[in-house]
C-alpha cells in the first residue's frame, strides 16, 4: 500500500542531461527549507541547477520532489546542434549526512520505486555513499517522503549529491557488487595516458601505509607525494620541499597493500574525497608516455621526469 501511494504521488524528480559540467553558482546548487510550512500531505517541489551541491530539510512533513537538471555552459552543441550534449553514461551518487533523519530517500526507475536511505535506527548499516547509472533513454528520479514522527523538533534529513559524466566505473561507489566488476583490474596503457589528462588528481608518490576502513568498505591509502602534477583541492599538502601527505581511498574488495616504489596515483574527487583510478608504477608510465610521445599519440603533454 506504501508503494502504491508514493506512486500515485510521483512524478519524475530528475531529469540528468547528459554531460555534467560543475562550474555553477551556489544560489542553484543547494536547497535548504521547513518542513513546518507545509500541509500534511503536500508535495513541494525544488529544482536545482549543479552538478553538486546539497539539501538539508528542517522539520520533515509531507514530501519533496527534487529536480537536478544541471545547465550547459553557452556554446556547448550536441549532435544536430541541439544545444546539448550527445547520449552518454550518467552516474548520480548521493550521501546522507551522518545525523540524517526524519526521511527516507527513495529512487524511481522506469516506474519501479526503490529505497536508497532508509529511517530505519539500522540505517547506519547501509552504504554512506549511494550511486545509480541511468543509460539514455532510461527515466530516473529522487522522492524524499518524511517518515511519521510525533516529535519533529530534532529531526533533519540532509545528504549532498554528485552528478557525473561519463564516470569511470573503476570510481563506482554504487552498493550493488556486481556494478564494481572491473574496478579493481589495472589499467592499460591506454587507460593511463587518459587518466593523466582527465582526473581530478595527478600525483607521483610513494605508499606510505594502508588502512581498511570496513564501515565505508574502502581501503586508505597514505600517500607521501613528491610531484602534484594536478589537483582540484587542496588534497594533497605540505610545507618547504618535504614531501606532500595525503589520502586516497578504493574499494576495499581490491585488496591493496603496501608496496615499495614511485606511483602515479590519478583519479576523482568524490564528496571532498580522493578516490583512485589508475595507479601505475612510475617508471612504467614513462615507458607508456615516451612510446606514445614517439608515436604521437599521447592525448595530452604532461612534464615528467
Amino acid at each position: 500500500m506504501l508503494h502504491f501511494w508514493l506512486y500515485t504521488l510521483w512524478i519524475p524528480l530528475m531529469t540528468v542531461f547528459d554531460r555534467v559540467l560543475s562550474s555553477y553558482s551556489e544560489d542553484q546548487c543547494s536547497w535548504k527549507g521547513s518542513g513546518l510550512s507545509q500541509q500534511l500531505g503536500s508535495v513541494e517541489q525544488i529544482s536545482l541547477h549543479c552538478a553538486e551541491g546539497s539539501l538539508d530539510w528542517l522539520y520533515p512533513k509531507g514530501a519533496l520532489r527534487l529536480t537536478l537538471s544541471p545547465r550547459l555552459p553557452s556554446g556547448v552543441v550536441g549532435p544536430g546542434g541541439s544545444g546539448r550534449s550527445g547520449p552518454g553514461h550518467i552516474t548520480a551518487c548521493v550521501k546522507p549526512a551522518e545525523s540524517s533523519r526524519g526521511a527516507q530517500l527513495y529512487l524511481e526507475r522506469d516506474g519501479v520505486l526503490e529505497l536508497l536511505v532508509s529511517d530505519r535506527p539500522d540505517a547506519q548499516k547501509q552504504p554512506r555513499v549511494r550511486c545509480f547509472s541511468r543509460q539514455p533513454g532510461e527515466r530516473v528520479a529522487l522522492y524524499l517522503q518524511a517518515t511519521p514522527h510525533q516529535d519533529i523538533s530534532r529531526r533533519i534529513a540532509s545528504f549532498r549529491y554528485e552528478l557525473r559524466g561519463d564516470w569511470n566505473a573503476r570510481l563506482s561507489l554504487d552498493s550493488d557488487p556486481v556494478s564494481n566488476e572491473g574496478a579493481c583490474r589495472p589499467c592499460n596503457d591506454t587507460e593511463i595516458l587518459m587518466a593523466v589528462c582527465t582526473s581530478d588528481f595527478v600525483v607521483r608518490g610513494n605508499i606510505r601505509s594502508v588502512v581498511e576502513d570496513k564501515d565505508l568498505q574502502a581501503s586508505v591509502i597514505k600517500v607521501s607525494a613528491t610531484r602534484v602534477f594536478r589537483q582540484k583541492y587542496a588534497l594533497f599538502s605540505g610545507s618547504g620541499r618535504l614531501a606532500k601527505a595525503g589520502e586516497i581511498r578504493t574499494l576495499l574488495q581490491c585488496g591493496v597493500r603496501n608496496g615499495a616504489g614511485s606511483f602515479l596515483f590519478t583519479g576523482r574527487v568524490h564528496f571532498g574525497e580522493a578516490w583512485l583510478g589508475c595507479a601505475p608504477r612510475y617508471k612504467d608510465f614513462q615507458r607508456a608516455y615516451q612510446l606514445a610521445k614517439e608515436a604521437r599519440q599521447i592525448p595530452c603533454e604532461l612534464a615528467s621526469d
